[in-house]
């Protein structure tokens, strides 16, 4: 199972032909997390307020396949792929219709307030472990 979260591309996203510009593929998959995390009826703010730990990219592998453009209807679907002590392990795909258009694998990774990696939440956790077909790892 994963996570769906639909977009529409704006001019604003474009460049001067009308394409995605690059670095707003990576916008669409940072919503998508964002929007995965909060799914899991994890709220980042309160999980930062509480116990000071935040999540950041630690690596990213990404492909550019095909140009969106403006007006396009985009799905990023976001999946699971390990969880590790301090890390989250994901595969996020933008498609237009059937087709992938950018594909990024993805590490993220939990940080404490000393700036240093700390384990993944309890709350997280269990709710990765329990989430319909997510692959704990």
């Amino acid at each position: 199972m994963s996570h769906i979260f639909a977009l529409r591309v704006y001019y604003e996203d474009t460049d001067f032909g009308g394409i995605v510009y690059h670095a707003n593929y990576l916008k669409f998959i940072e919503r998508a997390r964002s929007e995965w995390v909060r799914s899991l009826c994890i709220d980042q703010r309160r999980m930062k307020a509480e116990t000071g730990t935040v999540f950041a990219v630690r690596w990213m592998e990404s492909d550019f396949l095909k140009p969106a453009v403006f007006d396009d209807e985009l799905i990023v679907e976001t999946r699971l792929d390990r969880l590790e002590g301090a890390s989250l392990h994901l595969h996020q795909t933008v498609l237009r219709g059937g087709d992938a258009l950018f594909d990024a694998r993805v590490r993220l990774v939990c940080i404490g307030p000393a700036g240093r990696p700390v384990r993944l939440p309890a709350s997280l956790r269990a709710a990765l472990c329990h989430a319909p077909g997510e692959k704990p790892g």
